[in-house]
């Protein structure tokens, strides 16, 4: 992506050109503004000072202080500004925060660097998605707070740090995108929304395991957060649906808790056989049923192994990433409390495409909740 912005199709292209979404989309750029872009080419020239004089683009400057080069800067998700001041998150409609931990991990740990790599590999990323039509950079503002300080040598307090983390981003107004860490985070981070709330929290779950057992190896881990989540009271258990469950990485202990509390469960073949579409609208049904708003948990390991080798329990059989991504679409045309991705571990990844597949979750969930006139959230 470089710096030409071309705002209408040739005039001789015409609507024969393109398919009904591509004829959309091209549309679309037309109507989308381009004064953010203006304005961070701007302060990229006063504070990197303007760029050689053999340079003929007088819009780069000498140091990179924005979107380009893509391989440039420091990582941050996006190449969104850093917050070193978390007490000002409120100013901005998004608040990315990394949840550095995988000391609930019961197998291949390496999500503690979870949050890193998917910052990495989201410098890749513009913020203009061309099937959506929505270029975020135009649409809401972005701060990554950096990380949470966990504890790798206590879970509790880890718990603890992450929910006061979650709490405070989820109170200012700011929208949070958690980076995963491992998915015991699910718990802390659902306890720090859900105390913030008067009325009922939903939470939609994509993985292939079901975490809902009490205890694993003795502790509350990465296999438990939805056994303590909806002992939380209002998250009740017949508001979590979980989507993509399947496989032989399933433990029994897990699935006697969802029977006996009524949660609800779609496998890989329920939601493929029923549609995408269908899936989508039962998931919401279930989430929304009386509640006041909806959590998005997402496990990378819900995708074919073939797409997620990094990550600690992968297993085949799993969705395709096209059908995963409708998935989300579909999901994110209704409101969400905020949004997680877990179980990303780099240590495990093959060029970085596990690490991808979760920033592409994140920019698709935001993408479709502007779209859709969710975010920035309404003042009132």
């Amino acid at each position: 992506m470089g710096f030409n912005h071309h705002h209408h199709p040739h005039q001789h292209a015409t609507h024969d050109n393109y398919g009904p979404e591509a004829r959309y989309a091209v549309e679309r750029e037309a109507e989308l503004p381009t004064t953010k872009w203006e304005e961070e080419i701007a302060r990229g020239l006063e504070y990197g000072l303007p760029g050689a004089d053999s340079i003929v683009d007088r819009r780069i400057p000498t140091f990179s202080r924005g979107e380009l080069p893509h391989f440039a800067g420091i990582n941050t998700f996006l190449k969104a500004p850093y917050l070193e001041d978390v007490r000002r998150c409120g100013e901005y409609d998004v608040a990315v925060l990394g949840a550095p931990f995988d000391g609930g991990t019961t197998y291949r740990s390496g999500t503690r660097f979870g949050p890193q790599g998917i910052r990495k590999i989201s410098a890749l990323y513009g913020p203009y998605s061309f099937e959506l039509g929505v270029d975020l950079r135009e649409s809401i503002t972005i701060a990554d707070l950096g990380d949470i300080f966990t504890i790798p040598a206590n879970i509790e307090k880890t718990f603890d740090q992450i929910s006061k983390a979650v709490a405070h981003v989820y109170e200012s107004g700011a929208f949070p995108v958690v980076l995963g860490g491992d998915h015991s985070i699910g718990y802390p981070t659902v306890r720090g929304v859900a105390q913030h709330m008067t009325g009922n929290l939903g939470i939609i779950h994509f993985d292939r395991h079901v975490d809902t057992q009490e205890t694993d190896l003795d502790e509350r881990m990465h296999t438990t957060p939805w056994f303590h989540a909806t002992d939380i009271p209002n998250v009740p258990p017949k508001n979590l649906v979980q989507i993509g469950i399947g496989g032989w990485q399933a433990p029994r202990p897990g699935v006697k808790v969802g029977r006996e509390r009524g949660t609800t469960i779609m496998t890989v073949t329920d939601c493929v056989e029923m549609g995408i579409e269908a899936a989508a609208e039962r998931a919401l049904e279930v989430a929304w049923d009386g509640a006041d708003a909806v959590w998005l948990s997402f496990d990378v390991d819900c995708l074919d192994a073939a797409f997620v080798p990094g990550t600690g329990w992968p297993e085949p059989g799993g969705f395709l990433p096209r059908e995963v991504l409708k998935f989300i679409q579909l999901i994110a045309e209704r409101p969400l409390a905020g949004i997680e991705v877990v179980e990303c571990s780099p240590p495990y990844d093959n060029a970085e495409i596990t690490s991808l597949i979760a920033t592409r979750v994140i920019c698709d969930t935001l993408g479709c909740l502007v779209r859709a006139g969710h975010l920035p959230r309404r003042t009132s």
